[in-house]
């Protein structure tokens, strides 16, 4: 059964369910992105007139529409998708491919490190509430470059989330973390 939460952003819904859409972690896309490769239920929902944005992960489906395009036609035929593809396919549209590698791993940057566990453990979670995600880009300088995506790209709230949450918590748990921006 598909569930419907609102977000921060009134373009975007979150369609949660509890089967597992992705074991990768969130991958957004666009119309642009579709190629005859793209998983039948990314391109069908990407076909949808109005449909902007789609972002998967791991137990929901964010949908992001276009500004004129109307959610009460949309989300019935959404719902409706995801349902179709969950009756036929019982497993994730993204697995984990495990393969094993005799080459060594090359020694990170400990703060980059630092920097991706802090996204993963307190960020990440808390902006896949609002059906988005959150992608570390960069470390130069002091600053975080980050992607806001799914439901947070493009959100009227997301400079506060930015600033007032994710830099926040970024300089709280890594000294020299100065200043986080969006690309």
């Amino acid at each position: 059964m598909i569930q419907t939460e609102t977000t921060p952003n009134p373009n975007a819904l979150k369609f949660i369910s509890d089967n597992k859409f992705s074991e990768i972690g969130a991958k957004e896309f666009q119309k642009k992105d579709i190629t005859p490769k793209t998983n039948n239920l990314i391109r069908n929902l990407l076909g949808f007139e109005g449909v902007e944005l789609v972002l998967v992960s791991d137990n929901f489906i964010s949908v992001k529409k276009f500004e004129n395009a109307n959610w009460e036609s949309l989300r019935p035929s959404i719902i409706s998708e995801i349902n179709d593809h969950l009756e036929k396919d019982k497993k994730p549209i993204f697995v984990k491919n495990i393969k094993h590698s005799n080459k060594p791993k090359e020694e990170s940057n400990l703060i980059v490190e630092e920097i991706k566990k802090v996204l993963d453990s307190k960020i990440r979670p808390a902006v896949a509430k609002d059906g988005g995600d959150i992608k570390f880009i960069s470390f130069q300088e002091g600053t975080v470059k980050v992607e806001l995506r799914g439901s947070c790209s493009g959100c009227p709230s997301s400079i506060v989330t930015l600033k007032n949450g994710v830099q926040n918590l970024l300089r709280h748990y890594i000294k020299e973390v100065k200043n986080v921006e969006a690309i």
